[in-house]
């Protein structure tokens, strides 16, 4: 009886406000005004006299009464507000437990993934990788060709969990980005962070923004359309994307190094105490720069090899060749010609 009137309290303190009030702790209304051809006038204080002086026949366009329409409203706030403050933070840790190779053979091992690590995969080209990715995505139960259970805090999840679309456990970043959306890029970061009922949405378009033009490398405005964007510069956004916006605790990612973004940095954006974040992967800068990596050899978890300190200190040597070459890359592009020497490569123009 407690709960039923403390939510009776609550109803009537919400029909109460003032508009000017209720738009501020609730600034989705908005929309939701708007969709029903709602316009509150100053005149209408609280939410209640905005209700009270709709016509029936207005409200008859949409098949609603005053009654319904009121209770629609408050089941619209509570539903918004349990998606703000909805979290998966409490994700302790992923269990994969072991399945089959591609001859049917038991799995060598399981793994199980800890929030804040950033884990690669290895292998081959055809190996399975992309297979692992998969079974993660759908937090597969044995459903899979890999036979994998994938066990969020190690049990698995119902039929109506595992599916949701509402609050997603996993995001995934394939290797092909493409937008269909006829959208800039500030559009495209608005909308996003409305749906994810974000605060301070202007400082979280622009921490977003410049976060991906760093890590592209390549400047685009935004005003740029998002159909616009190259290929690296799709990725760089989306990567920020998931940094800052994702509430999803497992973030996906197949073969970065393909995007043309500086991979490294990107991993350094994906750090977080919050998320598991699974790369695939055949750089092996980018497998040292992660704290294990996981080896697939024909559909199979081989072995799983932590990074040795002298491993991230080679990294390091990796770092300055890996610039060398971008150096390299850069002068390709600007057709200018390549002569080496024992200092790997010279200015010839």
């Amino acid at each position: 009886m407690g709960n039923v009137n403390t939510k009776e309290n609550t109803d009537r303190d919400i029909l109460n406000l003032g508009l000017d009030t209720l738009i501020g702790k609730y600034p989705y209304l908005t929309d939701f005004f708007s969709a029903l051809e709602i316009d509150p006038c100053p005149g209408q204080k609280t939410l209640a006299m905005v209700i009270e002086n709709l016509s029936p026949d207005h409200l008859g366009k949409f098949g609603l009464d005053h009654e319904s329409l009121s209770t629609q409203i408050l089941e619209f706030i509570a539903k918004m507000e349990q998606c703000r403050h909805k979290r998966h933070d409490s994700l302790d840790h992923l269990v994969i437990e072991a399945g089959f190779d591609k001859n049917g053979h038991p799995e060598a091992m399981g793994i199980t993934l800890f929030p804040g690590e950033v884990v690669s995969v290895v292998g081959p080209t055809g190996s399975g990788k992309s297979q692992l990715l998969s079974d993660i995505e759908c937090l597969a139960q044995g459903d899979t060709p890999s036979g994998r259970n994938v066990l969020p805090d190690g049990k698995p999840l119902d039929a109506q969990s595992r599916f949701s679309g509402e609050f997603r456990l996993v995001a995934q970043l394939s290797q092909n980005m493409n937008f269909v959306m006829d959208l800039t890029v500030e559009a495209f970061l608005q909308m996003h962070a409305e749906s994810r009922l974000i605060d301070n949405i202007p400082e979280k378009i622009e921490q977003i923004y410049q976060s991906a033009v760093m890590l592209a490398g390549e400047p685009f405005s935004l005003d740029t359309a998002i159909t616009s964007l190259s290929g690296g510069q799709s990725r760089a956004l989306m990567i920020a994307d998931v940094a800052y916006l994702s509430a999803s605790p497992v973030v996906l990612i197949d073969e970065i190094e393909n995007a043309g973004i500086d991979r490294v940095k990107a991993v350094s954006l994906l750090l977080n105490k919050d998320k598991i974040v699974l790369i695939a992967t055949h750089d092996p800068l980018l497998a040292l720069s992660c704290d294990r990596r996981i080896v697939i050899k024909n559909g199979s978890i081989a072995d799983v090899v932590k990074t040795l300190e002298a491993e991230k200190k080679s990294a390091a040597c990796l770092s300055g060749l890996d610039k060398k070459l971008g150096l390299l890359r850069e002068r390709v592009r600007k057709g200018k010609h390549l002569v080496f020497d024992q200092n790997f490569f010279f200015d010839h123009s």
